[in-house]
């Protein structure tokens, strides 16, 4: 319905004009008063509905357009009616105008959604920050990279590595200044890794309004390759020299004095094969650690079942146990997500061993297995907890801390001369790096050594 002042308004102004000509026409005696008042109140009524119609009109048109904005609908025939030729003229244009700014609107959504999927692609790992310096998303790179869920980079690595003082400082520097900005960062934690991050900032902002886009560059491979090539020079020359100056020691001896001697020979060449095995496992323990440093940046995509992987362990070692009693302690089924399966197999088969070398002679070696949501020295959220425990003659407390080292021992001569290389624990560090977890090593003098691993859960 109309209002009732609103029409008598309208009203009003059309018929001013005629009913001003009929009052002249009065004045001037061409028209005599009834026919004035005749003609009067038909101006009246024609300009009432003229004004009725017109409104209806407008109003009409206008309600069509509210429609069409609350709905989000392009708009469409506005209203069937018969129409004033103006309003007809304004709903035409009207209807240009939204088919023009539909395929406008519909260009820029494409546009939006290549530039998103272009973003989402890229190999480098990208993040978009707002204009309060909140991340507003991470493309697949930078989740897959950082450990993030879902688009927007509010945890995992990713969030600790926005809040480094070195890529804040470039954020600012970038926002302020409106020049791109580059920063190298060493992140310590989970995993050491070196990255490149260029600042560059979005003027005007993107379409959600992000203002500084952060492109990152992992060099943490690169860089280890560099410090492989080094640290396998440096190792393998230190390492080998010993068994290799005995190798020599014994050709030159059995090429001379005892080049007739059959028992010299014999037990000559049993010793020249146990170095040559002791070089063998040497190089490719050093290979292994080479392998798993290069990609301990990068978290394992895959599932593992613990419990299946240390029953077949156990089964591998048991030939060589020397007498020693397995004693196993694990559910039937210990699902690990984000784990490599070889690589946890690695880690179960070294700490057996190292149990085995160092425990009692035909003594005891336990390993449980548990799901855990906490603990003592352990992250507080789920997780499951493997320990493997010897009754050796313990370690020294001084010496816990670095037993990871490469090539460390405790008791260097008593390592050697059980076969091992000194790189059993410094694989396991790493393995155990790469999954997330945590290695806990508890240990008193006399009482064995237990060794724990801790890998994360869903």
């Amino acid at each position: 319905m109309l209002p009732l002042g609103r029409l008598l308004r309208t009203a009003a102004l059309l018929g001013a004009m005629p009913l001003a000509v009929q009052a002249l026409f009065l004045a001037t005696e061409r028209i005599r008063p009834g026919e004035a008042a005749l003609a009067c109140l038909a101006i009246l009524a024609m300009s009432v509905a003229l004004a009725w119609f017109w409104l209806m009109n407008i109003q009409r048109l206008a309600d069509a357009l509210r429609l069409a904005a609350e709905q989000g609908d392009p708009l469409s025939a506005p209203f069937h009616a018969p129409r004033l030729p103006a309003v007809t003229d304004i709903e035409e244009a009207l209807l240009r105008l939204a088919r023009s700014l539909e395929a406008r609107a519909e260009r820029e959504g494409q546009l939006r959604a290549a530039d998103a999927t272009i973003v989402e692609r890229l190999p480098d790992p990208l993040i978009v920050l707002g204009e309060d310096r909140a991340p507003l998303r991470a493309n697949a790179a930078a989740r897959q990279h950082f450990g993030t869920r879902g688009e927007t980079p509010s945890g995992g690595d990713l969030g600790a590595m926005l809040r480094h003082p070195a890529l804040s400082a470039a954020v600012e520097r970038a926002l302020t200044e409106g020049q791109a900005q580059i920063t190298e960062l060493r992140l310590p934690v989970p995993v050491e890794r070196d990255i490149v991050a260029q600042c560059i900032p979005m003027d005007p902002p993107l379409s959600d309004g992000g203002r500084l886009v952060i492109v990152l560059s992992d060099r943490t491979e690169a860089r280890a390759v560099e410090r492989m090539r080094a640290d396998f020079v440096a190792n393998a020359s230190h390492e080998l020299r010993s068994p290799l100056a005995s190798l020599i020691g014994f050709i030159e001896t059995l090429q001379g004095p005892a080049e007739d001697d059959a028992e010299a020979r014999a037990r000559f060449l049993t010793i020249m094969a146990s170095q040559a095995e002791r070089m063998k496992s040497l190089i490719d323990d050093l290979l292994s650690l080479s392998r798993i440093e290069l990609t301990e940046h990068q978290p394992p995509q895959g599932k593992a079942d613990l419990s299946a992987l240390i029953r077949a362990e156990v089964a591998a070692v048991e030939p060589i146990a020397r007498g020693a009693t397995l004693e196993v302690s694990a559910p039937e089924t210990l699902p690990v997500t984000q784990a490599d399966a070889t690589q946890l197999s690695q880690v179960l088969r070294n700490l057996i061993e190292n149990a085995l070398r160092h425990g009692k002679p035909a003594g005891l070696v336990r390993i449980a297995a548990s799901r855990v949501t906490g603990g003592a020295r352990l992250p507080n959220r789920p997780g499951v907890l493997l320990s493997i425990t010897d009754d050796g003659p313990g370690i020294p407390k001084e010496h816990i801390p670095r037993l990871t080292e490469r090539f460390y021992r405790v008791d260097a001569g008593r390592g050697r001369a059980s076969g091992g290389t000194g790189l059993g624990l410094a694989i396991v560090k790493h393995i155990v790096n790469r999954h997330r977890g945590q290695l806990l090593i508890e240990s008193e003098p006399g009482q064995g050594a237990c060794f724990k691993v801790w890998l994360p859960a869903e």
